[in-house]
This record gives C-alpha cells, sequence and structure tokens, in this order.
C-alpha cells in the first residue's frame, strides 16, 4: 500500500477535473471502476476509484482518490493498494507507490 495525502487552496471542480484528466490520461491500462459525489452544508467530497493492470507483475492495482472541500480548503487523499503477487507474501514492484505518483505530480503542477 502507498498513501499521499495533501491540503491545498483552490477550486473544488477544478483540481478534481485536474485530478481526474492526469489520472485517465496516465495509462492506456488505467480505468475508472467508480465515483460518488456529495455535498454536506458548504463540504464537498469526491471518490474515484481506478484500476489499472501492470504487466511486470501481471495483476491490477487500484488507486481511491479522495478530495474533500471547504471553501477554498482542499484535503486530497489517495491511496494505491493490490498491486502485489502470491497468496501469502504481498511482493510488490511498486504499481501502488506509481499509481500515488499520478496524484502527486498532478498536485505539484498546480501549486
Amino acid at each position: 500500500m502507498a498513501k499521499y495525502e495533501k491540503t491545498i487552496v483552490g477550486q473544488f471542480e477544478e483540481v478534481v477535473k485536474h485530478l481526474e484528466n492526469d489520472i485517465s490520461n496516465s495509462g492506456v491500462t488505467m480505468n475508472k471502476v467508480d465515483e460518488s459525489n456529495s455535498t454536506i452544508g458548504d463540504t464537498r467530497i469526491a471518490v474515484r476509484v481506478y484500476d489499472k493492470y501492470f504487466m511486470r507483475n501481471g495483476n491490477r492495482a487500484s488507486l481511491s482518490l479522495t478530495v474533500v472541500g471547504s471553501n477554498s480548503n482542499i484535503f486530497i487523499s489517495a491511496i494505491g493498494a493490490g498491486g502485489g503477487s502470491g497468496i501469502f507474501f504481498n511482493y510488490s514492484l511498486g504499481a501502488e507507490s506509481e499509481m500515488v505518483e499520478i496524484v502527486q505530480k498532478s498536485i505539484e503542477q498546480m501549486e
């Protein structure tokens, strides 16, 4: 498992669209599995789940993205999982980290 979290200042819709675009364009085998959107008072929440096939280890890894915005304060959490192989020992070749790095680089471009 790999995780990246960051709080930034920006416009919620722009941040979500920028992240969605960068993640979707990161590879041919990247697939948005599902999404959820909610608003509670002044707080907006966007959840996205992606998966991607990695040839080097012959399996899929997932990326869970959560974006929470209140006014111009935006919290982003990206968690990568499932990129390992094996039943008892989860040997990973870095698929989870690679997926989380997509989000990290996207956020760095916005700052």
